[in-house]
């Protein structure tokens, strides 16, 4: 079986369609799943929009997203987990691909990523980049990662003491288990941050990152782009 585990903090918008995306797609493959979200903490109808989609709710109050996956994980009864973010849609042929790769002997992997609508020209301009980057180096975007639960087990799931670029270090850990890949095929996830951050904001955390390395992304200060409160995203409320 599959678990779908889904981190949500205040995704009342975005979540309903990431879930009938994953009823959709579970269906169409023909897998038995399960639907998984995590809700850390909101304060919205986050928990009313995942129970009405059929998912299993897991409340937590972590606001730290590698705590909120592990917690998603520690509930799954499957033995291949897909996790999603509550802004992201997967499409029938990735969790196709997901699957056969796994039950093909791969411990893990990701894939490609799609912004949806319009987001900033240097961000159209890089996305082709950064996808051909990640697939070089076999590493997923955080987005959406895909392992087994035997293979999430041994490398002991998400490394908590990070609050940003967990999934690089989970991808890390899995390929020194096993192997890993990145799809083709591409899910497509919200391009709000890029909408609602002007390119200067973005700068500052990359540059931030680049200085300190490691000690930037293990403390929620200057994590801002994830763990501020969410702007309006001027192209939804259009």
């Amino acid at each position: 079986m599959i678990s779908f585990i889904v981190p949500a903090y205040n995704e009342e918008r975005l979540l309903g369609a990431t879930l009938d995306a994953l009823h959709a797609a579970g269906r169409a493959a023909g897998e038995s799943y399960e639907l998984i979200v995590v809700d850390d903490a909101s304060t919205d109808r986050t928990a009313v929009i995942a129970q009405r989609h059929g998912a299993i709710l897991v409340s937590v109050a972590h606001r730290q997203i590698a705590a909120t996956r592990n917690s998603g994980a520690r509930k799954a009864n499957g033995e291949l987990f897909i996790f999603v973010d509550a802004d992201t849609i997967v499409s029938e042929a990735v969790v196709r691909s997901a699957v056969e790769a796994l039950r093909g002997g791969v411990v893990g992997g990701g894939a490609a990523v799609e912004f949806d609508g319009t987001v900033p020209l240097y961000a159209r301009l890089l996305m082709p980049v950064l996808v051909w980057l990640f697939r070089a180096a076999r590493v997923a975007a955080g987005c959406f990662l895909f392992c087994t639960r035997s293979a999430f087990a041994a490398v002991g799931g998400f490394d908590e003491s990070f609050y940003g670029a967990e999934e690089l270090v989970m991808s890390r850990a899995l390929k020194r288990h096993g192997n890993f890949v990145v799809l083709r095929e591409a899910v497509t996830t919200s391009g709000r941050k890029l909408r609602t951050h002007s390119i200067g904001e973005v700068l500052r955390v990359v540059g931030r990152v680049a200085l300190r390395g490691a000690t930037a992304v293990k403390q929620r200060q200057g994590m801002e782009l994830w763990y501020a409160e969410r702007r309006e995203d001027p192209q939804q409320d259009a």
